[in-house]
């Protein structure tokens, strides 16, 4: 480790300040901000409590929770290390979003008590984005957080990730014609990323989709499936395939590899014609580019360094931005569904090869996904405004 290099000088004290927005140039600015005048604005709220939303920075801020035990490809690092993790994630919120966020970065990983402890901040958030926590406690905190907040909670390794593969899906189909519900799909690994693009997937229509883990294909029959596993079990793999992601994959439309590992050549090049390739591991995709093109008509990856990077950054601070627009009281399958076809919607008459998800830099994807996300929670009941 060389503390001399460029990234240690760009971390040094931090990538984040906390800013006023109000001046403080005298002392009638001081009597406004803090006491007495403060005083007026605390007893509003106390007798009208959704008064906070306008008085303070409640439906501006997420709070960006971790407990540092499933950190990018680094695994179990634990809060302190995650720390630059999460100082990434809220400067992107702000970049990308226009959402303050507050990285926060818990010493404890029991789920019960990450999920109190993330009740009792509540009140100071008007978001929850859970981050780089280990599967399957992520799903056991985030259905326990929804059950017990009014506000959104949206674990970005799942959904954030979802939505953006689903948009480069929706867009490699109109590149090549084919429709969404003919396809056969099959993804390797049923974590976080695994489970929650089968969820949007089905959704969204897809022909038929299989999860491989380890042992090979997620199914009804097996007898070493955990809750979650059992779940997905029932709504994918219609067609009831079995055995390894090697046997599967041979006539597969879509391959989505979330998983790490290594896809063989032959086993790629058994898959259907002119298939799609999403090898989305970090840093080494399942499928390396230069051998997934050699045999489908789309590829994409993970990685910024190869065109069509599935990027969640294209999704979650679009998200949170229309969630807090509109006050909800949650993120549901519909608002996920409306930011994916609106992020697909962005390269609408651009569409190549090497082209099926915009550049993160793109000025019109916040706008486009925060829009269709207000308009979605409106129509699902769960906007306040």
């Amino acid at each position: 480790m060389r503390t001399t290099d460029p990234v240690f000088a760009l971390h040094r004290g931090g990538k984040m300040q906390v800013t006023p927005t109000v001046a403080m140039r005298d002392a009638s600015d001081l009597s406004l901000a803090y006491t007495p005048g403060v005083a007026d604005v605390c007893r509003a709220i106390a007798d009208r409590p959704e008064l906070v939303h306008d008085y303070t920075w409640k439906s501006q801020v997420v709070a960006v929770v971790t407990d540092g035990t499933a950190v990018l490809g680094l695994g179990d690092i634990g809060p302190e290390a995650s720390l630059p993790v999460m100082e990434g994630k809220a400067i992107l919120f702000k970049q990308f979003g226009g959402v303050d966020a507050v990285p926060i970065a818990l010493s404890c990983t029991g789920v019960d008590e990450i999920v109190e402890t993330v009740v009792r901040l509540a009140p100071s958030f008007g978001g929850v984005n859970l981050e780089d926590i280990s599967a399957p406690r992520c799903f056991e905190i985030e259905d326990a957080l929804k059950a017990r907040l009014d506000i959104p909670v949206f674990h970005d390794d799942q959904h954030g990730t979802a939505i953006v593969t689903l948009a480069a899906l929706r867009n490699a189909c109109t590149l090549t014609g084919r429709p969404l519900g003919d396809l056969r799909v099959v993804i390797s690994g049923a974590g976080a990323a695994g489970v929650a693009i089968a969820r949007i997937l089905v959704e969204a229509g897809a022909g038929d989709v299989a999860v491989t883990d380890r042992r090979g294909v997620v199914h009804p029959d097996r007898d070493d499936l955990n809750s979650v596993k059992r779940d997905l079990a029932a709504y994918t793999n219609k067609a009831g395939l079995t055995g390894s992601l090697e046997s599967v994959l041979a006539g597969a439309d879509v391959f989505i590899g979330v998983s790490g590992g290594t896809v063989p050549e032959q086993v790629v090049a058994a898959m259907a014609p002119d298939s799609f390739i999403f090898a989305m591991a970090n840093p080494t995709p399942e499928v390396h580019p230069d051998v997934a093109r050699k045999y489908a008509a789309v590829v994409a990856t993970g990685r910024s360094d190869f065109p069509n990077q599935i990027n969640n950054v294209l999704a979650f601070p679009g998200v949170f931005a229309g969630a807090l627009q509109v006050r909800a009281s949650a993120i549901t399958e519909a608002m996920k569904l409306a930011a994916a076809e609106a992020l697909a919607a962005v390269l609408a008459g651009e569409l190549a090869a090497d082209r099926v998800v915009p550049s993160p830099f793109d000025p019109r994807v916040a706008p486009a996904v925060t829009a269709a996300v207000a308009a979605a929670a409106r129509a699902d009941g769960v906007a306040r405004l």
